[in-house]
């Protein structure tokens, strides 16, 4: 019907969240979603030691997406961050195979345990046929207690 908006590609349900951002799942989008998400913690005065925690991170999450989720490459990240309160959050979505070892690459699969050290808390939910959804949690009172300073 006209004047209906098409439906969203994600097949997953997603939370509700401060920001979203959808882009291709192409090489050159995992340094546009890092830089977005740079800018935003940088512009909400988060500290540079948990801002680069935050970037690397996601950098993970996205080229994980980039190599893993999508068998023919045609595909989406679905970035969304809540940002309030004590937690900055930040939740990866694809809608392909999800996360996991894919037939065309090899090797040690060290993203996700990057991931884990990178942050105070993550979690994948995986969802057959629907792909996956990778939620990183960063706390801001880790990086005031580092600083000396009582949160």
């Amino acid at each position: 019907m006209a004047g209906q908006k098409s439906p969203s590609p994600i097949a997953v349900e997603t939370p509700a969240s401060d920001i979203r951002l959808t882009l291709p799942a192409l090489p050159e989008n995992v340094a546009v979603v890092r830089h977005v998400i740079g800018a935003l913690s940088d512009a909400l005065e988060l500290p540079d030691v948990l801002i680069e925690d935050i970037r690397l991170a996601l950098s993970e999450a996205c080229t994980n997406v980039v190599r893993h989720a999508y068998a023919d490459g045609e595909g989406t990240i679905d970035v969304l961050v809540r940002s309030g309160g004590s937690v900055f959050e930040i939740t990866v979505i694809d809608a392909g195979r999800g996360l996991g070892a894919s037939p065309d690459t090899a090797g040690p699969g060290l993203g996700l345990p990057l991931i884990a050290a990178l942050t105070d808390d993550f979690r994948v939910e995986r969802s057959e046929g629907a792909g996956s959804r990778l939620t990183m949690s960063f706390a801001r009172s880790r990086c005031t207690h580092a600083l000396g300073r009582v949160a």
